[in-house]
């Protein structure tokens, strides 16, 4: 059975189906979406069960021939990494579809200026759950190509997405610069896959001698020394994958798009974007910069661990000076990629398996408080943290998990991303200790935004402010729809927080691979004891003074 087919097929069928049901029955195409994505749950449940943690590296192999002159192989296959990616995808679009129930409807749709109805939850629908099967395809293809194409593909839905269903008069112009700035970074990835197709050609090592796209062989040849190619070439093509990367991350400094785009979409569309579509170029670091050009992954390591450390201390202050809630939640992001990016560059089995941690932590925990906050916006109708005050005394479980879901985000013990953030900095410290350090400021930083906006927005007197919404002292709490999407993140924030064994089965063996391909074993540290430091009764007997020392 090709379940990995099945996967990403499922939505994509999915959204062709919900564009296909007639524009008066918009409920129907809601209620279609949303089952569509929580079958693709059950089939991603399933690989779950099935995988086997110590079996083969790559499972559920699907390979067939799809553009033989050019090497080019319909190639899937997932490891550990892959799968907690796919999980947290196939998890969170339920959740999202049911936060976004309402986004498409007349309210959320309705353009002003011309004063009529442009967009319903068809299209809505169906660009998410286009966006889901280019994700969940980026995350099993074994083909570089094939990966690329959807890499660059998932990108319009979003587009469309930002653009098209967001809020403000500046929506137009976020989802255009969100576009142009991963655009770019394609062209140049690009550039950089044919130039990788052209080694392996020279190399000889496609099927007929000629070249090839598929990763596992070129990984082998680099891992083996079989790819014909100098050091400066192998530099250059990593830094063109590297550059796509860092801009869908995003990493400092090419991460201006994101706060912009964030704001500008709806909160759904915000944590689709942030939660899942960001984690494919974070993904793709541990997959292709580091196995296919692993010399230059440790000759540029030091740089991209130095912009990583910019990128969590810029985004963590940046945080602190927002007046607007989402976009304070946006340059959190900043900062929590940069944890990511860190981990994976510390180059150290500890690192790696705290960032791939990372990602699955920071989608759940972005998701619950872009989406309670979206909730809380909603009501009041500004997205101004100081139009806000005294929530907790009116709407306490809202208040209550808007906290749960803050003190997550400043990597609090007990919630899940402590134990990522923790991982990442051990890791680092072996390797960059001056790195974990400065990276380290960021949890007091992060201390300071988190509980600054909590006391300004839920604490004090309720206020009553004039404007669109109701006053803050009129606000209902969160009911029926809202707390189905609320309840489960806060569940997972909480049993991964003490429990994350599962999620580390998976990740452990899929990292040592990534490690032993890229030859690159974890640093030790080396302490010179002195004999005369060390109390005699714990001293080796072979290392005992025997002069002066009475019988």
């Amino acid at each position: 059975m090709p379940w990995l087919t099945i996967l990403w097929l499922l939505p994509a069928v999915g959204s062709v189906a919900v564009l296909a049901i007639p524009s008066t029955r918009p409920d129907v195409a809601k209620w279609l979406g949303l089952a569509v994505s929580v079958v693709v749950f059950a089939v991603s449940l399933g690989l779950a069960i099935g995988f086997d943690p110590d079996g083969a590296r790559y499972q559920f192999v699907e390979d067939h021939s799809w553009i033989p002159a050019f090497g080019t192989r319909y190639a899937l296959g997932l490891d550990g990494i892959g799968l907690v990616l796919v999980l947290l995808t196939a998890v969170l679009l339920p959740l999202l579809i049911l936060a976004g129930w309402h986004d498409a409807d007349h309210a959320g749709s309705l353009d002003h200026a011309a004063g009529r109805r442009q967009k319903g939850p068809h299209t809505y629908l169906a660009l998410t759950l286009a966006v889901e099967a280019m994700v969940l395809m980026s995350f099993v293809a074994l083909d570089i190509l094939l990966f690329y194409i959807f890499f660059e593909a998932m990108l319009i839905p979003m587009y469309f997405l930002i653009g098209g269903f967001g809020a403000g008069a500046g929506r137009a112009a976020a989802a255009v610069k969100f576009l142009l700035y991963n655009l770019f970074g394609g062209l140049i990835m690009l550039a950089a896959v044919i130039g990788l197709y052209v080694v392996t050609a020279r190399s000889g090592l496609g099927s007929d001698g000629g070249g090839t796209f598929d990763l596992r062989t070129v990984v082998d040849a680099v891992s083996s020394g079989q790819l014909d190619a100098g050091g400066g070439l192998l530099k250059l093509l990593f830094l063109g994958f590297m550059f796509a990367f860092a801009v869908k991350a995003p990493l400092w400094p090419f991460h201006s798009w994101l706060p912009d785009a964030a704001v500008a979409a709806t909160p759904s569309s915000a944590v689709l974007m942030m939660a899942v579509v960001d984690k494919v170029g974070t993904f793709a670091m541990l997959r292709y910069c580091l196995q296919l050009f692993p010399d230059a992954a440790r000759y540029f390591a030091p740089l991209i661990a130095a912009l990583a450390v910019i990128g969590i201390v810029y985004g963590a202050i940046l945080a602190i000076g927002q007046t607007d809630v989402m976009r304070l939640i946006a340059y959190t992001s900043i900062s929590h990629f940069g944890f990511i990016i860190l981990g994976v560059f510390a180059l150290t089995t500890q690192g790696q398996t705290g960032a791939t941690l990372y990602m699955v932590n920071h989608g759940i925990s972005t998701a619950a408080l872009f989406l309670i906050a979206g909730f809380l916006v909603s009501r009041r109708g500004s997205r101004l943290i100081a139009d806000y005050g005294g929530v907790q005394k009116i709407a306490p479980i809202l208040a209550g998990t808007f906290l749960v879901a803050g003190l997550a985000t400043l990597s609090m013990p007990g919630l899940s991303p402590f134990i990522s953030e923790f991982l990442v900095l051990i890791g680092t410290f072996t390797r960059y200790p001056v790195a974990a350090v400065v990276a380290t400021s960021a949890l007091v930083l992060s201390a300071i935004y988190v509980l600054w906006l909590y006391q300004r927005m839920m604490g004090g007197p309720a206020r009553q402010v004039e404007g669109p919404g109701a006053a803050t002292r009129s606000m209902r709490d969160l009911h029926g729809r809202e707390l189905v999407v609320v309840t489960p993140l806060i569940a997972l924030l909480l049993v991964f927080g003490v429990y994350p064994k599962p999620l580390l089965d998976l990740i452990d063996p899929a990292v040592s691979h990534t490690m032993s391909t890229i030859h690159e074993p974890d640093p030790r540290p080396s302490v010179s004891v002195s004999t005369d430091q060390v109390p005699t009764d714990r001293m080796p007997t072979d290392r005992m003074p025997t002069e002066g020392v009475p019988k």
